[in-house]
């Protein structure tokens, strides 16, 4: 049957992958065909995203990608790959007048650095088949809105929206791909928000403003992250695709 979503035949890379996202991301790609490299910080949770993927000839990677060295083992291990899904990160909430250097080096180094070497690593290994596709996992956040406690976040992930953008220009004679997914509140991100900054009264007030009556599941934004490796976004690159369930249009 004719799918010009499937990603059969295709070799995927998708970090962060112990949970959330990533997790929801990799096993839906396994289950259209692809043949799915994961990479994650925490062994026991990557375990069993891995044992969650369908078909065979999977490899998992333990790696913290804030370390130089890692993202060069990693790459090393990389097959040939027709897509990659830069999903690592942290959500670090923290106001203005608390933001230390530290903790900022911390979320700019996990959340831009990271997955920017990764790809220029990736490039120059020549470890990104033509016609590949990467897909950075940014947020609404620092694209499109903030919030309180956000501003470290978001700048994070407005640099990464600018580097999709000059990325797509850079490698598209080598027929590379480079778009990004703006998610909105995702299900696994609830608790850590409500614990850190907001009482369980204030997440349930924000999630009154979601014209769709409700926030996000991994597998809705995993969805748009396999259109944009697939061959049905053979003409798209440079842009992002925001999947929040209509929050930034309130």
């Amino acid at each position: 049957m004719y799918n010009p979503f499937s990603l059969k035949g295709k070799t995927i890379l998708v970090t962060g992958a112990s949970s959330g996202i990533g997790r929801g991301t990799a096993i839906e790609c396994s289950k259209l065909g692809a043949t799915v490299v994961v990479t994650g910080r925490n062994s026991s949770r990557l375990n069993e995203t891995f044992l969650a993927l369908e078909g065979d000839n999977h490899t998992q990677v333990i790696a913290d990608l804030s370390e130089d060295k890692n993202l060069d083992s990693l790459v090393e291990q990389c097959p040939p790959l027709d897509g990659c899904v830069l999903n690592a990160g942290i959500p670090k909430l923290m106001v203005v007048k608390f933001i230390q250097r530290e903790s900022l080096e911390e979320i700019i180094g996990i959340n831009t650095i990271a997955p920017i070497m990764l790809t220029s690593k990736l490039v120059k290994k020549k470890k990104l088949n033509k016609g590949a596709s990467i897909v950075f996992v940014s947020s609404i956040s620092g694209v499109c809105i903030s919030t309180l406690g956000e501003s470290s976040y978001s700048a994070s992930k407005g640099a990464i929206h600018g580097f999709v953008k000059g990325a797509a220009i850079d490698l598209a004679s080598k027929k590379i791909r480079v778009n990004s997914v703006n998610p909105g509140l995702v299900q696994t991100s609830i608790l850590e928000l409500a614990n850190d900054v907001f009482s369980k009264e204030q997440i349930q007030d924000k999630l009154k403003l979601y014209p769709l009556k409700r926030i996000g599941q991994p597998e809705d934004v995993a969805h748009g992250v396999i259109y944009l490796l697939s061959n049905a976004s053979s003409w798209v690159t440079g842009t992002n695709i925001v999947i929040d369930g209509g929050f930034t249009l309130t």
